[in-house]
């Protein structure tokens, strides 16, 4: 059993869809961030950077005690090679793929839209951090449109790297993108048949409603 502490972020989200596509039984810990439960001890003895998702495995592949994860891009890894899921295969030019473009997510997506929406949310005011990380965010855009022009998924066939940046692009750059840069994510035609095709998996569609809150 996966013990999966998260809140409803797209952070979150890359854990809780990534679970459901490898069918782990897992149980959902709500961390209520804008209460300040992530700083709280307990939490923070499996997630000692104070950010969700984390998770604990109950039952690791060694028989010892039970395990925790925190980071997104480390718990997705752990729990594909769990389960011995094609979703991080094993063959070095598909598996290099598939990593190139999960960090790819962690080092720019992630960080980038996330900026940009604090700054909308926050302080829209801030003209000058506003245009910096909306224009990076549409470049990522161009980068990704441009990956998926003659590929179904970002590595090919359907994989962690798809569930790790689906979350971002289905919800933060809704956000703030259609109001500052009317039409632009339209024009990525690429990306939006790949988010149409990642929002039809039932696995997502459960992950993405994770937790209840």
């Amino acid at each position: 059993m996966i013990e999966l502490y998260t809140w409803t972020t797209p952070n979150g989200r890359k854990a809780s869809v990534a679970l459901e596509e490898l069918e782990l039984p897992y149980t959902v810990h709500p961390v209520h961030i804008g209460r300040g439960e992530q700083f709280e001890p307990a939490f923070l003895k499996i997630s000692p950077n104070n950010r969700i998702p984390a998770i604990i495995d109950t039952a690791p592949a060694d028989g010892g005690a039970p395990l925790s994860v925190f980071e997104t891009a480390a718990i997705m890894i752990y729990l594909a090679e769990k389960s011995g899921s094609a979703l991080y295969p094993t063959e070095p030019r598909r598996r290099a793929d598939v990593l190139q473009w999960l960090e790819w997510q962690m080092g720019g997506p992630g960080p980038m839209f996330g900026q940009a929406n604090w700054f909308f949310s926050n302080q829209p005011d801030n003209e000058r951090a506003l245009a910096r990380y909306v224009d990076e965010s549409i470049r990522l855009l161009g980068v990704l449109d441009r990956n998926l022009a003659d590929r179904e998924f970002m590595a090919g066939d359907y994989s962690l790297a798809d569930i790790a940046t689906y979350p971002w692009c289905a919800g933060r750059i809704q956000t703030w993108l259609p109001e500052l840069k009317p039409g632009v994510l339209e024009g990525f035609e690429h990306v939006q048949r790949w988010m149409a095709v990642c929002a039809a998996r039932p696995a997502v569609q459960r992950g993405m409603a994770v937790p209840e809150v």
